[in-house]
């Protein structure tokens, strides 16, 4: 039975970039599914957004409600406009426009490098949040966090707020979606956030010198949520807390970890639009012509489908084992399998896998973008995937491809851990397969297992139907936030201690 809480519960993500707006990882999916999911069990649920380019060029942003929100950045005062459109049948979102800010190609930087403003664009992102909710009369529960770009939103709340009668019951919870990416800018910089002179401080946002927006989301949120119960622990320690580590421990009795759900409305080789058969864990025939349509679609020869094809959508930059993947690049090529990669991300790899796919090109393709069709299809069409991630908060594309019966390999850290066990061929259990050091030789006996496997289809048509079987649905993360909610607006509530 549904509290008399989570029935009027009203709650607004906070988010830099959501599905199908703007995307550079799996943040932009859980944002773009989660409030749905919230929706289901009586939750009143929103989402504010900045207005990127791609955004107004696509005319998603719907239509103007507010012309000129006076928005406070330091000593100045910004004008935004505020545009309300819709996310999946019918959940508000707010898009937050100043041109000078958000209106560029990329969403925090080039391939080269981080935008040299975005401590004052996300700052400035932050007190135009604050500034929406009054001006539209918009009364919340919980105010929900993403990401070091909106930690300053919890910041404000408790510091800048406390005392004001709007915000009296509204709690906060802040998500770290990945600890890598923190948001660390110059000390001289502090003066753009307008937070008090002495959250410049050890106890506050100072870090190491500078000025750090996870962390002033950490100390200041109510709850802390992690994206995988074994992320949550992992970030706790050094090297994966980053620096943070010890403010974790401290924040300690706050943090906990929630594994991301899978929109299988979209992700599901039973229903997909955008893949050339659909198929199922019982009628399995469709996924054959899946890889065929996608080595036509790619360009890699029909000669591969009776090789294994290995699929990755991935950001490019080190975190997700792309150096890992560079290393054994030769020998993947030597070993005739095909490799199909999507993504975006450091340079130094749009180069690399441009120039291998130019050198190999019977056996490796790669797309330098995001291209939601050709995502669907490697998931439906490859027979392996790679995501050999150096650390993993949680992860989706493992996820989907599980319901597609695209074998995973992972490197078994944070959520990879948490949702790919690895096959037992004696006991026919188990969803794929897992190395646990890393380096290029243990990827390699990994894949190696994966090969042998693929060659005995009666075991490898066991692990596709095994992973195929799982499910890391929405309704059961959803209900875990809703928890963690009701918690936290119980705490708000309670009167002081005397």
């Amino acid at each position: 039975m549904m509290s008399e809480v989570a029935s009027s519960f009203r709650i607004l993500m906070v988010s830099p970039e959501v599905v199908p707006f703007a995307k550079t990882g799996g943040l932009a999916d859980v944002v773009g599914s989660l409030p749905a999911a919230l929706r289901e069990l009586g939750c009143d649920v929103a989402v504010a957004m900045p207005l990127y380019r791609g955004v107004a060029a696509e005319n998603l942003a719907g239509e103007r409600i507010i012309e000129d929100l006076p928005v406070s950045l330091g000593s100045q005062v910004i004008p935004a406009e505020i545009w309300q459109g819709t996310l999946g049948g019918g959940i508000p979102v707010f898009f937050i426009r100043r041109d000078e800010f958000f209106d560029r190609t990329y969403l925090y930087g080039t391939p080269r490098g981080d935008y040299f403003d975005n401590a004052q664009r996300f700052a400035y992102f932050c007190q135009a949040v604050m500034a929406l909710c009054p001006a539209l009369s918009y009364r919340l529960h919980v105010v929900h966090c993403h990401d070091w770009q909106s930690g300053l939103v919890p910041a404000y709340l408790r510091l800048m707020h406390g005392g004001d009668p709007f915000w009296s019951e509204t709690a906060s919870m802040f998500t770290i979606h990945n600890i890598a990416y923190q948001g660390q800018f110059a000390a001289e910089l502090f003066p753009v956030t307008g937070l008090p002179g002495n959250f410049f401080a050890v106890g506050g946002m100072e870090f190491w010198g500078g000025i750090n927006y996870m962390k002033a989301g950490i100390v200041c949120a109510d709850v802390i949520t992690t994206v995988s119960p074994r992320y949550s622990e992992e970030i706790r320690i050094p090297p994966a807390g980053r620096g943070l580590e010890g403010v974790l421990q401290t924040h300690g009795h706050k943090l906990h970890g929630i594994i991301n759900g899978a929109d299988y409305g979209e992700w599901n080789p039973e229903t997909d639009p955008l893949i050339a058969a659909r198929y199922s864990a019982k009628n399995l025939a469709g996924k054959k012509r899946c890889k065929r349509d996608l080595l036509t679609t790619v360009g890699l020869p029909a000669g591969l489908m009776d090789r294994p094809l290995l699929g990755m959508v991935s950001r490019l930059a080190d975190q997700k084992g792309l150096d890992l993947v560079a290393a054994l690049a030769e020998r993947l090529v030597a070993e005739d399998l095909g490799l199909v990669i999507l993504g975006t991300g450091e340079e130094k790899y749009h180069l690399l896998f441009s120039e291998l796919a130019r050198r190999h090109a019977e056996n490796v393709a790669v797309r330098l973008g995001f291209d939601n069709e050709l995502a669907h299809k490697i998931e439906a069409g490859a027979d392996i995937f790679l995501m050999p991630s150096q650390f993993e908060p949680c992860g989706l594309n493992q996820i989907y491809s599980l319901r597609y019966g695209t074998v995973p390999i992972v490197h078994a850290t944070g959520g990879l851990y948490d949702t790919v066990k690895p096959f037992d061929p004696n006991r026919g259990e188990g969803v794929g397969f897992s190395f646990t050091r890393y380096e290029p030789e243990a990827l390699w006996e990994a894949l190696e297992a994966a090969i042998g496997m693929f060659h005995r289809p009666s075991l490898w048509q066991q692990i596709m139907r095994n992973g195929m079987a799982m499910d890391f649905s929405w309704e059961n993360s959803a209900r875990l936030y809703l928890a963690l909610y009701e918690k936290a607006v119980a705490a708000r509530r309670r009167p002081p201690a005397r």
